[in-house]
């Protein structure tokens, strides 16, 4: 049975650009076989600015510490082979209720924005 579509995580573009994580192959691995089982991968605005920082804070900061040019091919190829999920008034008035009804706090909300967006 084939999954309709997939808002792939922050956490998982960042070990998929990555060969050198752990985890990198069996998130390359689930990603391949979604796409081979006709699921729509989607990314956000958010998920790039969540890569995008990452990627690009220093190693001390917790961050991986890679120049804008690797950031921007990384998103690049992000962009090429999966699909942006555009945001929209109706994507934050759904965010702005999830966070209020569940009580939403912290740095949950992106979270919750990309509840939203789904």
């Amino acid at each position: 049975m084939a999954i309709a579509s997939c808002l792939v995580d922050t956490n998982i573009l960042l070990r998929i650009t990555r060969r050198s994580d752990p985890q990198h192959k069996v998130v390359d691995t689930v990603l391949a076989r979604l796409a081979g089982e006709g699921a729509i991968l989607y990314f956000t605005h958010q998920n790039i600015a969540e890569l995008w920082n990452a990627m690009t804070r220093p190693i001390e900061r917790n961050g991986l510490g890679v120049s804008v040019g690797e950031a921007e091919r990384e998103a690049r190829a992000i962009e090429s082979g999966m699909r942006l999920l555009p945001d929209s008034e109706a994507v934050y008035q759904e965010w702005r209720r999830l966070i209020v009804e569940f009580g939403v706090s912290g740095v949950q909300v992106h979270d919750a924005r990309l509840a939203a967006a789904m």
